[in-house]
């Protein structure tokens, strides 16, 4: 009798970690793909914070981890549209945004993908609670099951200066509690699943991507020094959408030449016999 044939691998050993590791813990966090990028978009975002506050009144020191001291958080609001409008008006910045994930998108969704149109800024100063994401999962809101968030920090973050995410296993187990759970509360969510959160530990220089299928938020800053980072959204193009569609909330950005002639081709027209 001839030996079993071996089940052939059609991913690598090093793509099948990382995706176990996803779905295991509902994010991974890995070093920036592109540096270049990175800096970028940090730069870019300095020079814009620069413009709103004024050259004269930012003295030596890290301008973002320590922007609660420029920007009032009356004035933050509109500082944070000021910034998001400038960083969506300029199409490099979201160019750079995808080469900072690009391999890992890759390995989690696929090389097909369609991208958020616009970059999501949160910027979270000590003590307000203006800029709270209270809990909550995309998915309950409209969003595709089948979307990945790529969400960078651009200082350091740790602890309340971060954002919590409840792991699958938890998530699993919070969801399904046979008594339910009161959808008009959030707080009351938080409370059940606080002591199951993972608080993200993440630096500048590093990127996360994460399930945005799972509960996650934010409370209020706790350290001395303001958060800083962006977010936005892939999904693989010919996957589900949900509420928020494709040339509305999404564009395609990598579109394979063999799908481009399939959505351009046309069946001839044939006589009838």
């Amino acid at each position: 009798m001839k030996e079993a044939t071996k089940t052939k691998r059609f991913i690598s050993e090093e793509e099948e970690k990382f995706g176990t590791e996803f779905a295991k813990y509902g994010r991974v966090i890995c070093e920036v793909a592109d540096y270049e990028a990175l800096n970028t978009i940090k730069e870019f975002i300095i020079q814009a914070c620069r413009e709103y506050i004024g050259p004269e009144k930012c003295v030596a020191g890290d301008l973002l981890n320590d922007t609660h001291e420029f920007v009032s958080v009356n004035q933050l609001n509109n500082f944070r549209l000021r910034i998001i409008e400038k960083i969506n008006s300029n199409s490099d910045i979201r160019l750079c945004y995808f080469r900072l994930a690009k391999p890992y998108l890759d390995i989690i969704v696929g090389n097909e993908l369609a991208m958020q149109a616009r970059l999501n800024l949160s910027i979270q100063m000590p003590g307000d609670n203006s800029s709270l994401l209270p809990v909550h999962a995309d998915v309950w809101s409209g969003d595709s099951p089948y979307e990945v968030v790529v969400w960078l920090p651009l200082v350091n973050c740790s602890g309340t200066k971060s954002m919590f995410l409840l792991p699958p296993n938890q998530t699993n187990q919070a969801l399904q509690r046979p008594d339910g759970i009161n959808s008009d509360s959030s707080e009351q969510l938080f409370k059940l699943i606080s002591k199951e959160v993972e608080w993200i530990d993440i630096n500048y220089g590093q990127v996360m991507l994460f399930n945005q299928n799972l509960p996650h938020g934010n409370r209020i800053n706790t350290t001395k020094e303001t958060r800083w980072s962006i977010n936005c959204r892939f999904k693989a193009l010919f996957s589900p959408y949900g509420d928020k569609r494709l040339g509305e909330f999404f564009v395609p950005i990598t579109v394979k030449p063999a799908s481009r002639i399939g959505l351009n081709y046309r069946y001839p027209k044939m006589q009838d016999e």
